[in-house]
């Protein structure tokens, strides 16, 4: 399928913003998570250094947005394009070959040539850009050849690559011990599920985890354990989960802390009251009986 040149510019855009991730957890919309920061413009230098841009102005691919989420969009976004070019060649894989060949495009003309590798999920558009919708897992990982001929008879080739991630479920927290004795149990927080290429950041009185020796994370912080639990350790809880496509924060989960001697103290008061009761069922507190 060929599409219109200005539709290029709108699902830039569009697509961009995909990338423009903040933290799904209400009480923190407004963060965006720094290490996603850090991870773009990392990102950004490997795809500048990946293409080894020379001083004279190469064609390059830029895939948008970097890494996808499964069911989504993804365009291959050609850069540094001159009015020279007489047509577009997209081919799978990182070589040339003929029967790897999704689609052509005849610049002057606006005519597409569909190839044997097309399938109903690419759409190429006049300025060689290549649109996959419906991206799925499968696709990650996968490479495709850009071929430009120029009107000298010149070609030039560049090779661009799919990211595409699942799409986080909202994460359950579990614990260990629903009931806690103050200053004597440890319980051990749980966010639910693991996945593969996932994140794990806790929040608790929707602050960051203060800096304590009572807590412990587990190596990927997908476990936090609190040991000595205080009162003011109830929480709520919550427990944020991030790939590089999707993110999602999990309900709110308080802690029952009981103060030491507490529940005992509640069960032997409801003993002794029944206890009472079946001694002295007409008995009212306060009134003196008599033999």
């Amino acid at each position: 399928m060929i599409a219109s040149s200005p539709g290029v510019c709108s699902l830039f855009q569009a697509l961009r913003g995909q990338e423009n991730q903040t933290s799904p957890c209400p009480h923190r919309a407004h963060v965006l998570w720094e290490e996603d920061r850090q991870a773009k413009r990392s990102r950004m230098c490997s795809l500048l250094t990946f293409w080894n841009l020379p001083t004279t102005a190469q064609i390059t691919i830029e895939s948008v947005p970097f890494n996808a989420v499964e069911g989504t969009s993804v365009l291959l976004l050609v850069h540094n394009v001159t009015e020279n070019i007489l047509d577009y060649c997209w081919y799978k894989g990182e070589r040339v070959e003929t029967n790897q060949l999704i689609a052509s495009c005849r610049v002057d003309a606006q005519a597409n040539t569909p190839g044997p590798a097309q399938s109903s999920q690419e759409t190429i558009y006049p300025n060689g850009s290549l649109l996959f919708q419906k991206v799925a897992q499968s696709d990650t990982g996968n490479y495709y050849t850009l071929l430009a001929t120029k009107r000298d008879n010149q070609t030039e080739s560049v090779t661009g690559q799919l990211r595409v991630y699942p799409v986080l479920p909202r994460p359950v927290i579990t614990s260990n011990n629903p009931n806690l004795v103050e200053h004597k149990d440890t319980v051990v927080l749980t966010c639910e599920p693991e996945t593969q290429h996932t994140t794990y950041r806790w929040w608790i009185n929707n602050q960051s985890l203060p800096s304590s020796t009572r807590l412990d994370l587990s190596k990927d912080n997908r476990t936090l354990a609190l040991v000595s639990i205080k009162r003011n350790d109830a929480g709520p809880y919550e427990c944020e989960t991030q790939n590089p496509g999707s993110a999602a924060c999990s309900d709110p989960f308080t802690l029952n802390v009981i103060r030491e001697g507490g529940y005992c103290q509640k069960v032997l008061k409801r003993d002794y009251t029944k206890f009472r009761r079946t001694l002295w069922p007409l008995h009212t507190p306060g009134a003196s009986s008599s033999l």
